[in-house]
């Protein structure tokens, strides 16, 4: 009997995997300010701040990424794993561990890229997300002085990438019950055929 593959989790424990090493090098998120005075690349694995072309990241931040490169090596290698084996009694445990982390990712990344936006915007400094805008920078930061800067947000290709994994890690999901579902040998459904025709000779049947 042939090996039963989810092509699909395939696909996507490659894709994950793809996210993850691009994402060390390109950012999700990326925000400058003027001609990259101020710079802020942003991602879950990577997250790092440039000024004056000086580049550092915050301890924090760091700790975080990489239990996101972790839980983003993990993903992509059991999703791989799974794949090979969809129709094994523990499969459906690894697919279900697998499947959800790139989505979490891309959620939570939206989700606090948006938090951050919209404290910065409370406090008079309304960042683009995606495009250029001339912002004036609030009073209390330039003391008294009327200080514009053209700031520019743009989403990158690893973000792209990773809604794209985390797309196909649900539909591989939706696929598994059709992966897994009985397979009928061509010899049962013939013989099951053969059963069912009418015998008006009263031939006995094999």
């Amino acid at each position: 009997m042939a090996r039963i593959i989810n092509w699909l989790a395939l696909a996507a424990g490659i894709l994950t995997l793809i996210v993850l090493v691009i994402s060390l090098y390109i950012p999700w998120w990326q925000l400058t300010v003027g001609q990259n005075l101020v710079k802020i690349n942003a991602s879950p694995v990577n997250t790092n701040f440039g000024v004056f072309g000086n580049q550092f990241t915050i301890p924090m931040i760091w700790a975080l990424n990489l239990i996101t490169i972790l839980t983003f090596s993990a993903s992509g290698i059991i999703m791989l794993i799974y794949s090979f084996v969809p129709t094994k009694p523990y499969a459906k445990h690894l697919l279900s561990f697998s499947y959800k982390k790139p989505l979490y990712s891309v959620v939570s990344f939206v989700a606090v890229l948006a938090i951050v936006l919209l404290i910065a915007g409370h406090f008079g400094m309304y960042l683009p997300i995606n495009g250029s805008a001339t912002v004036t920078l609030p009073g209390s930061l330039t003391m008294g002085s009327t200080v514009s800067a053209v700031i520019s947000g743009t989403f990158q290709l690893p973000f792209f990438v990773a809604v794209a994994a985390a797309t196909l890690c649900i539909i591989a999901r939706v696929f598994h019950g059709y992966v897994v579902k009985p397979q009928i040998p061509p010899e049962a459904t013939i013989a099951s055929t053969i059963t069912a025709l009418p015998n008006p000779k009263g031939i006995p049947q094999q």
